[in-house]
């Protein structure tokens, strides 16, 4: 059955959406912290998920398993992934660190034939080769670029958290929708993230006020919007076509790079380099294994 022409089109427009959310990020974090931009995210996607649950009828049906691994999923991905991902965009810049963060499809791999009993396969093994080597290339270029590579155990762990909650919320849409399941999943983060800072004493990361706010909030909307066009394409089409082109949202990091952080960050042959590999390597991984 062919795949409609909308479908590539929604997958890309995710991925793009989901670049510039990483540059407003990058843009916020200029004159704020991880932990304020965390916070605004969580908060934007809170908000955002329960209007999707209102204008789609309401939550449905919810188990209690569900419930259960919705709101691991939201400890695990989304306060420990997300975060994560803000402060290795801090770190080692946000061309690195979207190129390493998306290496989550590959974790998420591993950690189905671990825990679910898939199938290794010759494109998982082809794939995974690819990816390692463009990381190398990554953690090569950090000298180049001002971060030491042991600062990429922030987008590592970031890919680590995203790749294992895509096991939890498999098994949690056994008895959810996953539109309750994703308002369940950030509502979670953001109320254990607004509980560990205030007693933590450290009220004042959740607030945020002028610039980094607007570019903070942007970044929610666009990540959210980005999610949202990702599930309808996979509504639509297969995985084997959208993973991929979704997966691409690094190239189009390094794109808004060159002309929106010219200042901030540099671009290397190696950063590029590295990206390239790791794409081809989710192109690997995903497409021609669903065949």
């Amino acid at each position: 059955m062919p795949v409609p022409p909308i479908v590539p089109a929604l997958a890309l427009t995710a991925a793009f959406l989901g670049a510039a959310a990483t540059i407003f990020i990058r843009q916020g974090l200029r004159g704020s912290d991880a932990y304020t931009g965390f916070w605004v995210n969580v908060v934007v996607g809170a908000v955002a998920a329960w209007i999707a649950v209102a204008v789609t009828g309401g939550p449905g049906p919810v188990t209690r398993k569900a419930l259960a691994f919705f709101v691991l999923a939201g400890l695990v991905g989304t306060v420990a992934g997300r975060l994560l991902r803000f402060i290795a965009i801090e770190r080692v810049g946000a061309s690195v660190a979207a190129a390493i963060v998306n290496l989550n499809p590959l974790l998420a791999t591993l950690f189905a034939i671990a825990l679910l009993g898939e199938r290794v396969t010759l494109p998982i093994v082809t794939g995974t080769i690819v990816i390692t080597v463009g990381t190398v290339l990554l953690s090569m270029s950090g000298q180049h670029v001002g971060f030491h590579p042991r600062l990429l155990v922030y987008p590592l762990m970031s890919a680590t958290c995203f790749g294992l909650v895509s096991v939890l919320r498999k098994i949690g849409l056994g008895g959810a929708g996953p539109i309750i399941g994703m308002a369940l999943n950030v509502t979670t983060a953001a109320v254990a993230f607004a509980a560990f800072m205030l007693a933590s004493g450290k009220h004042g990361a959740l607030i945020c006020r002028r610039r980094p706010l607007a570019y903070f909030v942007a970044a929610g909307l666009m990540e959210n919007v980005a999610v949202f066009l990702n599930l309808v394409a996979l509504g639509m089409g297969t995985v084997s076509v959208v993973t991929p082109l979704y997966g691409s949202s690094p190239i189009f990091v390094l794109l808004l790079s060159f002309f929106f952080l010219r200042g901030i960050e540099r671009l290397t042959g190696r950063i590029v380099a590295g990206t390239l590999l790791i794409v081809l390597g989710i192109y690997l991984l995903t497409a021609l294994s669903a065949r």
